[in-house]
């Protein structure tokens, strides 16, 4: 199976650290991911500045200096919500958490929020037409705010290569990247969120890009993408319901 990168919660503040020695591995394999920025991030637990980066990481102009470098050197970018705050709790659309930036709230305020990170990034000279969700959060309100907003492609949702879902194309993550790379055929990604991120995990990494065919997320958008029908999203659901269940009591 092909595996692509997304990388999520990037921010001013994240763990530079952690990322820069991420960023070199990928570098290493020639590895170019997707990146979800945060525009205007007020979720405290994305606060991961260590000392000795702190002049870099309480600069905004350097952030959006390096979205643009990255940017530039074939990464590619998405809107990864709008400030990261979970207001609701709803699993939406995709239930893998019961907690949501957006699924619940009503269209008009899901298109404020969504135009406002929209400005925000483009404001700092950054376009982009791919969605990532807090939470893997989102409902049919998002999609409708998502498509009138020039938005044409998510970063979500489970399969073995992109589908198309209401009027949007889905890019499917992995539903247990163990079982996933045992797969012969198919793409799918793998989520990494860098400020976590353990010694055992950066060594996990290395192995999975030296053994597996890996493809920058690039590539990933370039792969046609199948119409799925009710059948398939109503096992979708099922799957996520049932990861989530997995991971609160497992």
């Amino acid at each position: 199976m092909k595996i692509a990168v997304r990388m999520d919660d990037i921010t001013p503040h994240m763990d530079w650290e952690n990322f820069e020695r991420f960023k070199e591995i990928l570098d290493e394999y020639r590895i170019k991911p997707l990146i979800g920025i945060v525009p205007d991030n007020r979720d405290d637990n994305l606060n991961r500045v260590k000392s000795e980066d702190a002049d870099r990481g309480s600069k905004e102009e350097y952030f959006w200096e390096k979205v643009r470098e990255w940017k530039e050197k074939g990464w590619t970018v998405a809107l990864h919500g709008y400030q990261h705050v979970y207001t609701q709790k709803k699993g939406g659309c995709f239930p893998l958490n019961c907690f949501s930036e957006f699924a619940g709230l009503s269209y008009e305020r899901q298109r404020d929020m969504l135009e406002a990170g929209k400005a925000i990034l483009a404001s700092h000279g950054v376009e982009t037409d791919i969605f990532m969700a807090p939470a893997h959060s989102y409902d049919k309100n998002t999609l409708r705010a998502l498509k009138e907003l020039g938005y044409t492609k998510i970063t979500d949702g489970f399969g073995s290569g992109p589908y198309i879902r209401r009027g949007m194309v889905f890019y499917p993550i992995s539903f247990k990247l163990s079982s996933s790379l045992k797969k012969k055929k198919g793409t799918t990604t793998m989520v990494i969120h860098t400020n976590t991120m353990k010694d055992s995990d950066f060594e996990r990494c290395r192995r999975i890009f030296e053994s597996e065919e890996m493809i920058s997320y690039e590539e990933y958008l370039k792969m046609p993408a199948i119409k799925r029908g009710w059948l398939g999203n109503a096992a979708e659901y099922v799957m996520a319901k049932v990861k989530h269940l997995l991971v609160k009591f497992l």
